[in-house]
């Protein structure tokens, strides 16, 4: 194990790669996060009592061999006697009125409202009746709060992931015998890849695929130029046959700090108006991903005006910035890629009642007023 970097400060940082070698669970995402961060302990610890856990949860982390490799274990112990959580629409105002850091308040809501939206599809029932009877109450809270109070913490740029092991069998639940991966698994892992190593059992538990649902890590493979940094593992409570129960993170740093990896889209459109194209592009650069979007004007064949657009997207957000271009354009095909970007600090500032953005350039920083104020109250045309 290695005690790995420890990011700080505002900007989003880095590349984690996520190896399921015996599959993921919110325990073992913890503990990875924590045998490569360890800085960040004291943090959860915090967050854990702001979401009132600590009443009823404990925090346990150790160091443990698992197959012969040396990993982290997290656990939970529940004080005996502690409430009930009841339904999802319970626990999501419990974590609304919480002390939670809003950052984390929102990663934990994603999360479990990922969980819950797949309970109620495997189940047929409304969002708010879902009953986590499998998840184990106060385990799942205490494995989401804490992945979320990690993924904030750490603030990692982009996330990716192995093929996911496909586990065999049957795992028994209040509902009886049911196949693996259990059917809210199954339902949160739509359209990641999976590879059958031949082992036997849950291979990635309902909060462990929540928690991916959150990250969207690709599996596209690791991205170019980057720098090994840090290293964890975090070690499952089962004990697997011929297989070691771990998930190993490692911890990228990009060759500049101040430069990252952004998805870039491309194609050309030849039978929509500008008009038409404009109102469609509005509508990509305000959804959720989107970084940039625009289009150039030139000739295609037969003198034809053509437009060709570029859409910049965050790279876990990709496919779904696809299938909205194809929503919203005519195009019928794009290309898809990624650049590496430089992006200066940039800060909002007033001027004389005009809004003047300050930017932080290498020679020193510069303000001008915005080109978006009202005709007649200044600007820079």
């Amino acid at each position: 194990m290695d005690g790995g970097p420890r990011p700080t400060g505002g900007a989003m940082t880095g590349h984690a790669h996520l190896d399921l070698v015996g599959g993921i669970s919110g325990d073992m995402f913890a503990a990875s996060m924590l045998s490569a961060f360890p800085g960040t302990r004291d943090q959860l610890e915090h967050d854990l009592s702001d979401a009132g856990l600590t009443e009823w949860v404990t925090l346990r982390v150790c160091e443990v061999r698992k197959s012969g490799f040396a990993a982290t274990q997290v656990g939970f112990e529940i004080t005996p006697g502690a409430p009930p959580t009841r339904h999802w629409k319970d626990i999501r105002a419990r974590l609304h009125g919480s002390a939670l850091r809003p950052a984390v308040r929102a990663a934990a809501i994603d999360i479990f409202s990922g969980l819950a939206e797949a309970e109620a599809a495997s189940h047929g029932i409304p969002v708010d009746k879902v009953h986590f009877h499998e998840i184990a109450d106060w385990d799942s809270m205490a494995d989401i709060v804490a992945a979320a109070s990690l993924i904030v913490s750490t603030k990692i740029a982009s996330w990716s992931c192995s093929d996911l092991p496909l586990g065999r069998g049957r795992v028994q639940t209040q509902h009886g015998l049911i196949p693996v991966p259990a059917p809210a698994t199954a339902h949160l892992l739509s359209g990641f890849r999976f590879a059958d190593d031949g082992g036997e059992g849950e291979r990635i538990t309902p909060t462990g695929a929540a928690i991916l649902r959150h990250l969207l890590p690709s599996q596209d493979g690791r991205q170019a130029g980057l720098k090994l940094s840090g290293i964890g593992t975090g070690a499952g409570q089962r004990e697997m046959k011929g297989i070691p129960n771990l998930c190993r993170l490692m911890y990228f740093e990009t060759a500049s700090a101040a430069a990252d990896l952004v998805g870039s889209l491309a194609f050309e459109i030849d039978d929509m108006t500008a008009e038409e194209l404009t109102a469609a592009l509005d509508r990509i650069r305000t959804s959720r991903g989107v970084l940039d979007a625009g289009y150039t004007t030139g000739y295609g064949k037969q003198s034809r005006s053509r437009h060709t657009v570029t859409v910049l997207v965050e790279p876990a957000r990709t496919d779904e910035v696809v299938d909205l271009c194809l929503r919203e354009t005519s195009t019928i095909g794009l290309r898809i890629g990624s650049v590496r970007r430089r992006v200066l600090r940039c800060e909002a500032s007033l001027g004389g009642g005009l809004r003047a953005p300050t930017v932080h350039r290498p020679d020193g920083a510069t303000a001008k007023v915005a080109r978006d104020e009202p005709v007649g109250v200044g600007g820079d045309e």
